[in-house]
């Protein structure tokens, strides 16, 4: 081992930058999730009138009051930012799942900036399309990746879909 040209004891230096910048990127996620509790608890600093009036601008909500908007905004924005920052950093097959959530926080996002005065109602009906494409995708990912684990082919896993199975069974093929 002590010898000069041993790979131990060489240093590769390839490598040590890709690392020193995996770290940079890392501090920037650690930094960007440290300062959630800021941004969530920001709306405090928010006046309770309808009009915020400032020696720069004035504005006006439909809200009860200026307060009101920012904690509905940032109770929507947080998680929605949380979300995609999992979205973006996750490196497991499962990931585009997470589209469903970042979906619903969004049409609710917009309609607190609309000022829509149905808020959390109707945004159901919008990201039901989404999932019937990605929940099944995902299933089919899912599935394949372990069919071909397990080595199985193409036509036992079809074999096997053609199977008829109590609702029991398919809950318990789910957990497999």
């Amino acid at each position: 081992m002590d010898k000069p040209n041993s790979k131990s004891t060489r240093k590769n230096y390839l490598h040590s930058k890709t690392d020193n910048r995996g770290l940079f990127v890392g501090g920037i996620v650690v930094l960007l999730i440290a300062i959630t509790p800021f941004l969530l608890y920001a709306y405090e600093s928010f006046p309770e009138t309808q009009i915020w009036e400032t020696s720069l601008f004035r504005l006006e909500t439909s809200f009860p009051n200026w307060y009101s908007f920012a904690w509905y905004f940032t109770s929507k924005a947080i998680p929605l930012y949380l979300l995609l920052l999992w979205f973006f950093t996750c490196k497991h097959w499962w990931h585009w799942i997470i589209l469903v959530p970042i979906a619903m926080y969004a049409f609710q996002l917009w309609g607190v900036i609309n000022e829509s005065n149905s808020l959390d109602e109707l945004e159901i009906y919008y990201i039901i399309p989404l999932m019937l494409v990605v929940v099944p995708a995902v299933y089919l990912i899912r599935a394949k990746l372990f069919n071909k684990i397990r080595g199985k082919d193409l036509k036992s896993f079809e074999a096997e879909l053609m199977e008829k199975k109590s609702t029991w069974d398919q809950i318990k093929d789910l957990f497999k």
